[in-house]
């Protein structure tokens, strides 16, 4: 395999040489710009062998880099060891940006290609901007891919479906119409929309073409005259076909998106998201672009009461699959069976998929035994399978896509029965932050970056930190990760809303030691009015003890006990009737209260 991937490399560069290029940098991206992809777009996969979702490859004639973020440096070390590149390790200071490397090492007058279908308008803009003051030329139309990559293979060919308005909550037709009052307000008479999730959500349709999230690959344009989805015919029945029909939306083939956008009028005002449309679409459109933002993210993001009485059940499904789960590995554990961190996730899976209206993971399981929690987006493979044993932390992060919610959550277990002082502590710092941020009071206008250090606080005074986000948007049986809200230490300028979900995820990683991450589901809800106007809190929506051995009540508040205790109350309360037998009896004991501080006057 390592072999294959420095052959790889040369023969792009072979390519390179063809055309003059002097650097190609070959983004994790599809057309789309999406998080996850369909194999079809997994070009820097191949080149690299690095599996992560995050991360861009740069290859210049004769070096290779590969730049991603914190979650992976210990994953891409790994995959990325035996072959010529050399690992990036994005957002440290040491470490430059992809455009600042390059205008370092290239010389004014050489070329550096992209594939600017695979680029944001604003990434190529910025990359562009940058090299351009060095005298380095950018060659957007350079795709040396189908000629290196021989057995690609093709576009998804998944069925198409219609995610039911019992589900949705709204019309397709609605939608529609208040996406366009939206693009009004934006001085754009139409727009054209590349995200899948926001085409998934617009039109109610779903399908399986990109793993763990239930999206379709298509173009959508809307506008007063005509509303057109391009997508492959294979994709569209009878039954979907009659149904976009009633909804007022015609179909093309996805092959044809951009004579179609160049046959539109001169005159034409196309609104497009310029984080989210790909660069070679807008240069397609040229004047008639609006570079703006999405006018579909909001109200995607703010959920409707029907989206959220779904995501509460499902939660409560979820939540009974967990408890389920988690007895019998423990239980297993403790009996001496030699499970493995992909028993661990196969065991979520039975629970979950036996649940009803089960679709799919959310994405794959992050099962972490000790130091592989640590790694912290790992995901267990043949190779790296570690065996469970009564020591140390088991940390488990994992989720599923219901057809009226997903869940995303992490719990961190501890393995033996008696863990230790460090163990204990680590724990108690992640969940102070945990519950500091999850019982914020906050006012309207608050975005994510004003509240993320509540969750930091407790271990920065004790000289820790993590370097990944706290929290990320969370869609309506649509992506786990979803836009436009965050919770991190970056200013991300989108307030937290009413009917926004996001997670609440401190974590803590020591490296060959290991991983601690506490999450939550959290709903933006209304908390008071006052003469200083409108104030928000969270409601928690996921149901799922938290390890009561890992608890060091000696550094935490009676407030924060009492935090403990409530949502263990409320936990029990909720998933008890749903469960006889071991399960029950293994939830009432993971939900009694912890001891308060005796407070003497």
């Amino acid at each position: 395999m390592k072999e294959n991937i420095n052959t790889r490399l040369n023969e792009l560069r072979g390519q390179m040489k063809a055309a003059g290029i002097s650097a190609v940098i070959v983004p994790q991206a599809d057309p789309h710009m999406s998080e996850y992809l369909s194999p079809h777009w997994q070009a820097r996969r191949m080149l690299s062998g690095f599996t992560g979702s995050a991360g861009d490859l740069v290859v210049t004639l004769d070096a290779a880099l590969l730049w991603t973020d914190s979650r992976y440096f210990l994953q891409a070390a790994d995959q990325l060891e035996g072959t010529e590149i050399k690992l990036m390790k994005d957002g440290l200071p040491e470490t430059p940006s992809i455009s600042q490397w390059l205008t370092t090492t290239l010389h004014a007058g050489e070329t550096v290609g992209i594939n600017g279908m695979v680029f944001s308008v604003i990434d190529k803009e910025n990359l562009e901007m940058s090299l351009n003051a060095h005298g380095i030329v950018l060659n957007s139309d350079f795709d040396p891919i189908d000629a290196v990559w021989t057995d690609r293979p093709a576009l998804p060919e998944c069925k198409a479906f219609v995610h039911d308005i019992k589900y949705a909550g709204k019309r397709a037709r609605n939608k529609i119409a208040a996406v366009l009052a939206n693009v009004k307000k934006q001085m754009a008479a139409s727009t054209f929309i590349s995200a899948l999730d926001e085409i998934a959500w617009v039109l109610n349709i779903r399908s399986n073409d990109v793993k763990y999230n239930p999206v379709v690959t298509s173009f959508l344009y809307l506008s007063p005259e005509e509303n057109v989805l391009f997508i492959d015919d294979a994709k569209v029945d009878a039954a979907l076909a009659e149904y976009l029909k009633a909804e007022g939306v015609k179909t093309a083939p996805y092959s044809s998106v951009k004579e179609y956008l160049k046959s539109l009028a001169a005159d034409a005002k196309v609104l497009v998201d310029k984080s989210r449309t790909s660069a070679g679409i807008v240069d397609v459109l040229g004047a008639k672009a609006v570079k703006g933002a999405s006018a579909i993210a909001m109200d995607k993001a703010c959920k409707n009461d029907v989206q959220l009485e779904g995501v509460r059940a499902a939660m409560h499904r979820d939540g009974i699959a967990m408890v389920k789960s988690l007895c019998e590995i423990q239980d297993r554990v403790a009996a001496g069976d030699k499970l493995t961190e992909m028993d661990v996730a196969e065991i979520l899976r039975k629970y979950r998929s036996a649940g009803e209206l089960y679709f799919d993971e959310s994405f794959g399981t992050i099962a972490g035994y000790e130091a592989h929690g640590a790694i912290v987006h790992y995901e267990a493979d043949e190779n790296s399978n570690s065996t469970l044993d009564k020591k140390g932390l088991l940390l488990i992060d994992s989720g599923a896509q219901y057809l009226d919610g997903t869940t995303d959550i992490t719990r961190t277990i501890a393995m033996s029965d008696a863990p230790t002082a460090e163990e204990k502590r680590d724990f108690t710092l992640v969940m102070k932050g945990h519950i500091a941020l999850g019982s914020a009071i906050f006012p309207q206008g608050t975005c994510g970056a004003q509240l993320d250090a509540l969750a930091r606080q407790f271990l920065w005074k004790e000289g820790l930190s993590y370097l990944h986000g706290t929290g990320h948007g969370v869609g309506h049986f649509l992506n786990v990760h979803e836009g436009p809200q965050s919770i991190r230490l970056n200013y991300v300028p989108t307030p937290l809303t009413p009917g926004m979900i996001t997670s609440n995820e401190p974590g803590l990683y020591k490296e060959n030691v290991h991983g601690i991450r506490c999450e939550n589901l959290v709903l933006t809800v209304p908390a008071m009015t006052t003469e200083f106007g409108n104030f928000y809190k969270f409601e928690t929506l996921t149901l799922c003890p938290f390890d009561l051995s890992l608890f060091d009540t000696e550094i935490m508040t009676n407030q924060e006990i009492e935090w403990v205790n409530e949502y263990h109350r409320q936990v029990r309360e909720a998933l008890a009737p749903g469960l006889e037998g071991r399960p029950l009896e293994w939830l009432y004991a993971n939900t009694e209260p912890l001891k308060l501080h005796t407070i003497t006057l």
